[in-house]
């Protein structure tokens, strides 16, 4: 039963019940036995990259979700059309959608059709939006302030140059 639960532990996150006690196992090993200095490298990078993703999403607005739509839509004068938002978020137009009927639902934005051509959709803040978009834009200013406190101007710019070449790396896997 304990080679199974190490088993278990090292591949993902698992629940195992064992009578009345319930375990939690939480993180894969990051340094299996197999792995060379290299491997073992690359899984803590990826496992700090994944960490850093997860936590900008959720406490920096995330990249494509409400509070980016809200903030875009206030920047914007406080309508876009739904192509327009499809556009910028790099959206299906499915997606887009349904984070628009959240926020209609909430009461944030409005969607009418254009009266110049009825195929175009126009999305508008309402006045609760707005009020949400401010607060909205002012935590992730005072985020983005925070987030990269602790780094000196100089580390910043070496970190932006050493992100800018992963992420051509990574683009160039895709082709």
């Amino acid at each position: 039963m304990l080679r199974y639960l190490t088993i278990l532990a090292r591949s993902k996150t698992s629940h195992v019940k064992e009578g009345r006690r319930e375990a939690l196992l939480i993180k894969e090993d990051l340094a299996a036995p197999a792995d060379t200095p290299e491997e073992a490298r690359a899984r803590r990078l990826l496992e700090q990259l994944s960490w850093c993703g997860h936590y900008i999403h959720f406490h920096g607005g995330g990249r494509s979700g409400k509070a980016p739509i809200l903030c875009l839509l206030a920047k914007h004068g406080g309508q876009m059309t739904q192509q327009e938002l499809g556009m910028r978020f790099d959206l299906r137009p499915g997606s887009l959608s349904e984070v628009l009927s959240k926020l209609e639902a909430g009461g944030l934005i409005v969607r009418a059709r254009s009266e110049r051509d009825r195929r175009v959709l126009t999305v508008s803040l309402t006045d609760e939006g707005r009020a949400r978009a401010a607060e909205d834009q002012a935590a992730r200013t005072v985020f983005r302030a925070r987030a990269f406190a602790n780094l000196t101007p100089d580390e910043q710019e070496q970190l932006v140059g050493m992100l800018d070449k992963i992420k051509t790396c990574w683009e160039e896997l895709d082709d």
